[in-house]
C-alpha cells in the first residue's frame, strides 16, 4: 500500500481530539486509511454501507453509539446524521482523545445541525485522491515551501511531455491508478460518476432531473481555467440559475468539485471575486471531456486546460498539507489580467503561479506578475511560471520559470 501524506497529521489528531473525521469523495481510500488505523487499536468497525448496520443505527442512534467501545471507526457516516447528537454527548462525558474516528463522502458542516453539535470536540481532515507526489514517494509539501522560501529549488528531474499526459490522463484515484489499461479506466469513470450521483447525490437531497448533473460537470471542466459564471452555465445548460447553485453546492459536498475563491486585497486595483472551481482530479476531468493521452498530445489546447487543472488540483492537495496552511486562491482583475493560482500565506505573503503548456517561455510570460508584485511590495514572495521544460530559470525580480516536474520531484 502507498503511504499516504495525511497519515501523520490523522495520528496526531487522533492524540489530542476526540472526534475525527476523515473527509473526500467516494473511493479515494478512507476505508483504507480507517483499515491502518484499526490494526493499531481496540477500536470497533462499522460500516453504515452495510444495510443492517445503517437500519440499526436510523432505528435507535443513540442506542448504538452506546453500545460501542470505548473507541469507534464508524465508516461512511454522513449517511446516519442521527448519530452526530449522541456522539456528541457521548463525548461530553468521556473527552478522551481518539475516542471516535470517522469517515464520510460528504462534508457534514454542510448541514447546519451536525456543525453546532461537533463544535470545539471535532478534527477534520480531507483525504484527496492520489497526488503525484504520493504516486513517486516524495514529500508533497515541499513544493509551496519552495515557494515561500528564500532560496528556489537546485536540482530537478526533466519530465516528457508523454510521461505528463500519462499523469494527467491517470489522475490520482487509487482503482484508477492500478489500471493500466485506458479504456478500462474510462470505464472505472464512468461507472464511479454514475455511482456518486445514483447513490450518494440521490440519498442526500431530492432531485429530479439528475441527468442535469453530468452535463454540468463536463461544462465545468471544460471552463475550469476561468472563474465561475452561474448565468453563463444557466444559459448553455438550460438551468435554472436557483438550480445551478443548488448542483454546486452537492458537488462541492461531495469532494467532486473544489472551490478556489477569488484574491482580493484593498489596496489593489478593482478584482474578480467569483470563485475558480475546480474538478478533484485530472483523470476525472479527461473522462467527462474525452480525452485520451493522444488527445492531449496532438492538441495544444486540450493539453493546456487538461494541465492546467491537474497543477491546480496538485497545489491544493500540497496547500492542505503544509502546516503553514497557506491558502490557495486565483486571481483576476476586471480589466482581464489573470494568474491561475495564488498562494497567501497566514502571514500575508503571497506566491503566484501561472501555468504553461510549453518548454520554452518569453519575458511576456512572466508580465502578469508585475501588478500583483508592484500592489503588495514585499509581500511578494515571488511569481513562478510552472512549465514544461526541465531548468529553472530567474526571468526578473522575483519571477522565475520552474519545471511541472517539481510538483513530484522536488529536491
Amino acid at each position: 500500500m502507498l503511504k499516504r501524506a495525511l497519515e501523520g497529521p490523522l495520528r496526531v489528531a487522533l492524540s489530542d481530539t476526540p472526534v475525527v473525521m476523515l473527509v473526500g469523495a467516494r473511493q479515494t481510500g478512507k476505508s483504507t486509511l480507517a483499515e491502518a488505523f484499526l490494526e493499531d487499536s481496540e477500536a470497533t468497525y462499522s460500516t453504515f454501507d452495510d444495510p443492517t448496520v445503517l437500519s440499526g443505527a436510523r432505528a435507535d442512534p443513540m442506542g448504538f453509539i452506546e453500545g460501542l467501545g470505548s473507541t469507534a471507526v464508524l465508516d461512511e457516516v454522513q449517511r446516519v446524521p442521527e448519530v452526530f447528537l449522541p456522539i456528541k454527548a457521548s463525548v461530553d462525558r468521556d473527552r478522551r482523545p481518539g475516542r471516535f474516528f470517522l469517515t464520510g463522502s460528504a462534508n457534514p458542516l454542510f448541514v447546519p445541525e451536525v456543525a453546532e453539535a461537533l463544535a470545539g470536540r471535532i478534527e477534520i481532515l480531507t483525504l484527496w485522491p492520489f497526488s503525484q507526489a504520493e504516486l513517486e514517494g516524495t514529500d508533497g509539501t515541499v513544493l509551496t515551501e519552495l515557494l515561500f522560501s528564500s532560496q528556489g529549488p537546485k536540482g530537478v528531474l526533466p519530465v516528457e511531455r508523454e510521461d505528463l499526459a500519462d499523469r494527467i490522463v491517470r489522475g490520482g484515484f487509487p482503482e484508477a491508478v492500478e489500471r493500466e489499461d485506458e479504456r478500462r479506466r474510462e470505464q472505472w469513470f464512468s461507472s464511479y460518476l454514475t455511482t456518486i450521483l445514483e447513490r450518494d447525490v440521490r440519498s442526500m437531497t431530492d432531485i429530479s432531473r439528475l441527468e442535469e448533473m453530468p452535463a454540468l460537470l463536463t461544462a465545468l471542466a471544460l471552463r475550469s481555467r476561468g472563474h465561475s459564471n452561474k448565468s453563463a452555465l444557466s444559459q448553455d445548460l438550460g438551468i435554472p440559475v436557483s438550480s445551478i447553485d443548488r448542483y454546486l453546492v452537492l458537488l462541492e459536498r461531495i469532494y467532486l468539485v473544489r472551490r478556489l475563491p477569488g484574491w482580493h486585497n484593498r489596496l489593489g486595483p478593482r478584482l474578480v471575486k467569483s470563485p475558480k472551481l475546480l474538478l478533484c482530479d485530472s483523470g476525472l476531468l479527461c473522462n467527462l471531456l474525452r480525452w485520451d493521452r493522444e488527445r492531449l498530445l496532438s492538441d495544444p489546447t486540450s493539453f493546456g486546460l487538461a494541465l492546467e487543472s491537474f497543477v491546480g488540483i496538485e497545489l491544493a492537495k500540497a496547500a492542505d498539507l503544509d502546516p503553514g496552511d497557506p491558502r490557495l486562491m486565483h486571481y483576476r482583475t476586471s480589466k482581464g489580467v489573470e494568474i491561475d493560482f495564488v498562494l497567501e500565506a497566514a502571514d500575508g505573503r503571497v506566491a503566484a503561479i501561472e501555468v504553461k503548456a510549453s518548454s520554452t517561455l518569453e519575458a511576456a510570460d512572466f508580465r502578469r506578475f508585475d501588478r500583483l508584485r508592484e500592489t503588495l511590495g514585499s509581500r511578494f514572495v515571488r511569481g513562478v511560471v510552472l512549465y514544461t521544460g526541465d531548468r529553472v530559470l530567474p526571468f526578473g525580480d522575483r519571477v522565475e520559470a520552474w519545471p511541472v516536474s517539481l510538483l513530484w520531484s522536488a529536491p
